[in-house]
């Protein structure tokens, strides 16, 4: 399985084995394998962690959904402005749209997305999401402002010059941008594609630590509780198990 998924930290080949073998192993043990292999590598990207949380903590999806822009150059093209939405509480990607652009159109568009993806834009959803931004002028335009109003949301901007109020999705921007600046891009449409296969993998794939270990989807849709007792039958599985053994070998 290292071999196989040689980008995986130990934590993650952890997890993954208990979830696919359905037997327990500690991240302290592939550890100490992968390092007696010499499959140990620092990563090839940068490693930065969440800034501090919203001074309100979510408790449930679709809360709060935060909102940024971040960009990238495409060769011989010129720049491109990716728009996110991300889900407070799970850190699922609710919505994205590669833009030309930073204005208040491309914000209520993808914003448009995550209404209709989540189910929000239906009229007897009584508690609409927060939208955290920052000032940028997109953020604070009327034409937002307006459609804020009417799509029955509120809006709270972070503080000037404090970007950790956001720290999720710039968070998030760095993980993206550590997988997909490994390449080189033409085209917007091949951009484009590289995205949507590393949210595909984000959202569904990729185990988070701080969502103790399940994946932004499994903590999106109400699955990460029965993961985890799951894993912790697992474990007591596998535990005893190993000691039914070592009794066997002692006797």
């Amino acid at each position: 399985m290292a071999l196989e998924h040689s980008e995986l930290s130990p934590r993650e080949l952890a997890v993954r084995f208990t979830d696919e073998k359905g037997y327990f192993v500690s991240e302290a043990s592939v550890y100490r394998l992968l390092k007696a292999h010499d499959l140990i590598t620092s990563p090839a990207y940068v490693v930065i962690k969440a800034a501090d949380a919203f001074h309100t903590k979510t408790t449930r999806p679709n809360q709060m959904w935060q909102t940024d822009f971040t960009y990238f150059k495409i060769i011989g093209w010129g720049w491109m402005y990716l728009s996110t939405v991300l889900d407070d509480y799970s850190r699922y990607i609710i919505a994205w749209k590669l833009c030309s652009t930073m204005r208040a159109q491309d914000v209520t568009d993808t914003l448009d997305m995550a209404l209709a993806a989540s189910g929000c834009d239906q009229a007897n959803v009584h508690h609409k999401p927060r939208l955290l931004s920052d000032n940028g002028p997109s953020y604070i335009a009327g034409e937002l402002a307006d459609y804020i109003q009417a799509n029955r949301m509120s809006h709270v901007r972070g503080a000037p010059c404090h970007p950790q109020t956001q720290g999720k999705i710039e968070r998030w921007h760095q993980t993206l941008k550590n997988r997909v600046l490994l390449e080189n891009y033409f085209l917007p449409g091949d951009l484009e594609a590289q995205i949507a296969a590393f949210i595909e993998h984000y959202n569904h794939r990729r185990y988070h630590e701080s969502l103790d270990n399940v994946t932004p989807a499994d903590a999106y849709f109400g699955r990460a509780q029965t993961i985890i007792k799951q894993r912790e039958r697992i474990k007591r599985q596998t535990i005893e198990h190993r000691r039914l053994q070592h009794r066997n070998l002692a006797a």
